[in-house]
């Protein structure tokens, strides 16, 4: 008899609570007390099991506990109570698109800060983002981790293969430098290169006019062999061996009288 005594005072009281946090929890929001707020909808939540109708009320608390935190920057905990309350089920179409136009928010903020070279910054945003799913970031964020690293990849590649005067290989892994930060970190490497190959197109030229105006004239068409000779340099070749292939593939034969080299059919 006093146990169950007990249980009918328990299941009485619980009641007698489920009736007062309704009024308690309005008269918290309406005075801007929101953690009490958010704590009772817990509770009538909790209650829900003795017919309560907790999710109207508790998700006024988390709409306006959500502002609240957006609005004091604390946005991964913003995201996680709107989250909540869209997926409560009673959620208004204005709540959906408050969640969605947040997410788009922090998702242009952290494309900013990569774009401006702040990786690290981007990678924090997206983890407010994404904090009630994985602590370790997003897709996003794999990827902008994944394009930085490859950025980063092709300026080392260019700086070993500079001092090999391996001028068209380092510009081609210059040219593959596609973020706006590491361009402008390997401007000075890009200077070099183009001066490198300037200098072998010069001393290319003034082979080539030795070759066309001394005593030992090619036969081959000359804007033909230079052509040639040109898109050999291009993949690396260096100025002999360029040559040599381009004679050859144009069905002649390099020929050598004293200081001067034809390409003769």
């Amino acid at each position: 008899m006093l146990t169950l005594g007990l249980v009918s005072g328990a299941v009485g009281a619980a009641y007698w609570w489920e009736k007062q946090l309704p009024q308690r929890l309005e008269r918290a929001a309406a005075e801007g007390r929101l953690d009490d707020c958010l704590r009772y909808g817990e509770q009538l939540s909790a209650l829900r099991w003795l017919g309560g109708r907790a999710p109207q009320e508790q998700n006024r608390c988390r709409r306006l506990k959500a502002e609240q935190l957006w609005r004091s920057n604390a946005r991964g905990e913003a995201l996680r109570l709107q989250r909540l309350l869209v997926n409560s089920g009673s959620s208004t179409v204005a709540d959906q698109q408050r969640l969605l136009t947040w997410q788009r928010q922090l998702e242009q903020e952290a494309l900013r800060l990569y774009r401006s070279g702040n990786l690290d910054q981007a990678l924090a945003v997206l983890r407010d983002l994404n904090a009630a799913h994985n602590t370790e970031g997003t897709a996003l964020g794999d990827q902008l981790r994944e394009d930085w690293n490859r950025n980063r990849f092709q300026k080392e590649r260019a700086k070993q293969l500079i001092p090999q005067s391996r001028w068209w290989e380092a510009l081609d892994a210059l040219n593959r430098i596609d973020h706006p930060w590491w361009k402008a970190q390997t401007a000075d490497l890009r200077q070099q290169v183009e001066r490198g190959i300037e200098g072998l197109r010069k001393q290319h030229d003034a082979e080539h006019d030795h070759d066309s105006h001394g005593s030992l004239d090619s036969n081959i068409p000359a804007d033909q062999l230079s052509q040639r000779v040109n898109a050999k340099l291009s993949q690396g070749k260096d100025d002999w061996e360029a040559f040599s292939e381009a004679c050859r593939e144009l069905g002649g034969r390099v020929v050598e009288a004293g200081p001067e080299t034809a390409c003769r059919r």
